[in-house]
């Protein structure tokens, strides 16, 4: 298997447009990773050590955005904005007609839908930036009031985030795969090395039969992942065509069991995170009755608690089908069957059709969802089943790591196949 990887990507980086894109991703991920290490000005080092220390959530956080938070670079808030203004998009998509029919209009409307995003983004990572300056402030990271400092540190977050988004969008456009899920990517490996270390420090102390189980259920979900994400239900469609004589020629819709790919986690992260956030930055306000009730909830809704990871859950498997419904419509599928004359056996043409894709979508969007939404409780499962505490691994970390690994060789082997097909036809 191995061996067949090394000599895929060796006839890849043979052909010279697939090389040069290499080479344009890997100088990208370069000044992505630079631009992560630039610290922002105005923050006490040792108190923001000791903050991400006696904080599971924050520690989190640093573990998602690849060490950027705990360094408090330039690029601290990461993708998170633009996340979140993707979310706000979609979601008025559903509520504006004239959204509604600008997504309809293929590469042009996308095109206006993601500079609207972009749009969106802006605001939002000037209040998200602010929103970090009050919660260090209140955790004594950060000790000036003046507002020229605030300013600075608002602009430099707000202008950090845009430069993460534009870095995405130049991978995908000259590089090779998904430039956002690149760049969490990059941040995943770029923490790898400590992570391992931590979590091998944590079950080393345990007993050999933990860490037998450790190892074993590490193995068993990388090949669950690999399996769920290239597990196809494929539906039987027939042509009819006339070559001398009338007759049928078939094919197949391939609906993959987990349609929505990496997105619905990093949707619910953005959300699931906020009220422990909130928690985090009220307990240090001087009020002792809103910092008691915000010691309260932040105990109820721990990175660790059931409230927690139920949310989490809940929040992936509706994530997962509102993301399946955008990037995949029965009725347009169903519309484009009936005029190209083809049909699925026993299934009528038109309305009936678009019913049945709708109602096989939903069955095997329901097993995606509860997969996805398992991997993301995955560190409480860990932590239960082996029994230890701050276990540093993350189903999240190791799906975005696995997906991106394989959505770049679909990529790659579709461009290869592109290749010799332009051969043929000189």
């Amino acid at each position: 298997m191995l061996n067949k990887i090394i000599q895929f990507f060796q006839k890849a980086v043979k052909s010279p447009d697939i090389r040069k894109k290499f080479l344009i991703t890997a100088v990208l991920l370069a000044i992505f990773r630079l631009a992560a290490h630039i610290p922002a000005a105005g923050i006490d080092r040792s108190s923001l050590q000791a903050l991400f220390l006696g904080s599971p959530l924050l520690s989190l956080l640093d573990v998602f955005s690849g060490g950027t938070l705990a360094n408090f670079s330039i690029m601290a808030l990461g993708l998170t904005p633009y996340i979140n203004a993707s979310i706000i998009m979609q979601l008025l998509t559903y509520v504006i007609p004239s959204l509604e029919e600008l997504s309809k209009e293929g590469e042009f409307g996308q095109e206006k839908i993601n500079q609207y995003t972009r749009f969106i983004t802006v605001p939002l990572a000037t209040l998200q930036g602010f929103g970090m300056y009050t919660l260090l402030r209140s955790q004594n990271v950060i000790s000036s009031l003046d507002p020229v400092p605030l300013i600075a540190l608002v602009v430099t977050m707000a202008a950090g985030s845009m430069l993460s988004v534009w870095l995405g969008e130049l991978i995908n456009e000259y590089g090779v795969g998904n430039g956002i899920s690149f760049l969490i990517f990059a941040g995943i490996i770029a923490r790898l090395p400590v992570t391992l270390g931590q979590s091998i420090a944590v079950v080393t102390g345990a007993d050999l039969l933990k860490i037998v189980v450790f190892l074993v259920l590490s193995i068993v979900i990388v090949g669950l992942i690999v399996f769920m994400n290239e597990a196809t239900r494929q539906i039987p469609v027939s042509y009819a065509r006339r070559v001398g004589r009338v007759g049928l020629t078939s094919s197949y819709i391939p609906l993959r069991v987990n349609q929505a790919g990496v997105i619905p986690i990093i949707f619910a992260v953005s959300l699931v995170l906020l009220p422990s956030l909130a928690t985090q930055f009220l307990s240090g306000v001087g009020n002792p009755k809103i910092a008691q009730l915000a010691n309260q909830i932040s105990t109820f809704f721990n990175p660790t608690s059931l409230l927690y990871n139920f949310t989490y859950f809940l929040l992936v498997v509706g994530f997962t089908y509102f993301y399946t419904s955008v990037v995949f419509n029965p009725e347009r599928i169903s519309e484009n069957l009936q005029k190209s004359g083809g049909f699925i056996p026993g299934i009528r043409p038109g309305a009936q059709t678009s019913k049945y894709l709708s109602s096989v979508l939903n069955r095997i969007t329901l097993v995606g969802a509860v997969f996805l939404g398992l991997i993301a409780v995955l560190p409480s499962l860990f932590q239960n089943v082996i029994g230890v505490a701050n276990l540093a691994i993350g189903g999240t970390g190791i799906l975005i790591v696995v997906s991106v690994i394989l959505e770049v060789t679909r990529d790659l082997e579709s461009q290869l196949v592109m290749k010799r097909y332009e051969t043929f036809l000189r």
